[in-house]
């Protein structure tokens, strides 16, 4: 069952009539899913895909090697391709690609510790981009990402409402 703020974020969706797609790594589809729970998803969710292994970003995203070694599949920089290639694949109105460290194994560091989360946003005419910092265990940081991106998004479709002009 998805979480209140999962389910405010998509009634603002549906209400505004905006789609979204979804391209995952470290929540690995739980994203995509906590959406696709709420009633009458299907006229927002368009779908996503999962690509926790690099392979998955270089062969089907076409982020070079060079790119994600450079800078690790958990980074700002890999979201933000992921995100923008998927948008051009994908026809939605907002794209979400969020990838980061939930479990060790990864790329941790001292400055990238587990809880790490990287989110990019792409939206018609801008884009957001976020690193945000949870603590627990791997489905307490996953459900945290995805709460916070929630509300992410509702700010931003309701943002928009304050630069209409009243009739």
């Amino acid at each position: 069952m998805a979480s209140d703020k999962v389910t405010a974020c998509c009634e603002a969706l549906i209400e505004k009539k905006l789609t979204i797609t979804f391209v995952e790594s470290a929540s690995a589809g739980k994203m995509n899913y906590e959406f696709s729970t709420v009633i009458n998803s299907g006229q927002i969710l368009i779908g996503g895909m999962v690509c926790y292994h690099h392979s998955m970003k270089e062969d089907l995203l076409s982020i070079s090697p060079g790119t994600i070694e450079k800078h690790t599949a958990e980074s700002a920089i890999v979201t933000k391709l992921m995100a923008e290639n998927f948008y051009r694949y994908v026809k939605s109105d907002i794209c979400v690609a969020l990838t980061g460290l939930t479990t060790p194994g990864g790329s941790e560091s001292p400055t990238k510790p587990i809880g790490t989360i990287f989110v990019h946003i792409v939206f018609s005419d801008y884009e957001i981009a976020k690193r945000f910092q949870f603590t627990g265990d791997a489905e307490s940081i996953i459900n945290q990402a995805i709460d916070h991106i929630a509300d992410l998004l509702l700010y931003e479709v309701q943002k928009e409402d304050k630069n209409l002009p009243e009739n």
